[in-house]
């Protein structure tokens, strides 16, 4: 059993990792580390895969905290071990032991590190996060508990590229209301179709809200099958269902 971790010089030395799908124990369309319960994979097979991933990270499975994410802009503040979680789509925490992780398949996974703070978070931001203020809501929560926003790190994990992400009219327009110029993030398809830049519309609100430093790990999850899951391609290749990839950050 070998894992997948993709990690990034900007959060070290804290404890983290972008997962793939190499190493799980799962089964079928969901071959690997399939690390979501809400698919239909069995659940103790996702259990398993989920202990590797907590035991990467040195750190038990009971230590493994997510949400129950809904694409919002609902970031909470975990302030100790079995705290009730709900629906949002980020954590922040100054927590040691706890491991905050965040599922996704083509949406952004983002890790936040202010090393001098001792101060960590993760976001999932798919567009509609983004658009609505998910990643300034977790810069805002993690300077509440004593984080300063121009230290802060974080990565943008694994995510559907440009290329690859084909969207129509009325999701341009979405954008557009909020702000024109998002428009820059949009090229040009075939016919009235358009290729959104997710990773870079993320970079670019994080710069905006005045980050000490922002990147992309620069993979692409729709185009790369074997190493990792995708939402949009399973779509495409009619597939009833799809795995999620587990991103994790701890103190």
């Amino acid at each position: 059993m070998t894992l997948d971790i993709i990690t990034a010089p900007s959060l070290s030395p804290v404890r983290h990792g972008f997962f793939g799908r190499a190493g799980g124990a799962s089964s079928g369309v969901f071959e690997g580390l399939n690390c979501g319960y809400g698919s239909s994979d069995q659940h103790e097979i996702v259990a398993i895969n989920r202990s590797r991933a907590a035991a990467a990270m040195d750190r038990p499975a009971s230590a493994l905290t997510g949400v129950h994410q809904v694409h919002s802009a609902d970031i909470v503040t975990v302030e100790r071990p079995g705290q009730p979680m709900g629906k949002a789509d980020g954590m922040v925490t100054s927590m040691r032991g706890i491991v905050l992780s965040v599922l996704a398949a083509d949406c952004q996974p983002v890790l936040f590190a202010d090393h001098e703070a001792g101060v960590i978070g993760a976001t999932h931001a798919g567009w509609r996060g983004a658009l609505s203020g998910a990643l300034e809501a977790t810069l805002d929560a993690m300077e509440t508990i004593g984080a300063e926003r121009g230290r802060i790190a974080a990565v943008i994990g694994p995510a559907i590229s440009q290329r690859a992400y084909e969207v129509g009219p009325d999701f341009l327009e979405t954008f557009l209301v909020e702000d024109e110029s998002y428009g820059r993030f949009f090229a040009e398809g075939k016919g009235d179709r358009l290729h959104f830049d997710l990773p870079g519309f993320g970079m670019h609100k994080l710069r905006e809200a005045g980050i000490g430093d922002a990147d992309w790990t620069r993979h692409c999850t729709y185009s790369d099958p074997a190493r990792f899951f995708s939402y949009r391609r399973s779509v495409h290749n009619k597939e009833a269902d799809y795995g999620r990839l587990i991103s994790t950050i701890c103190l």
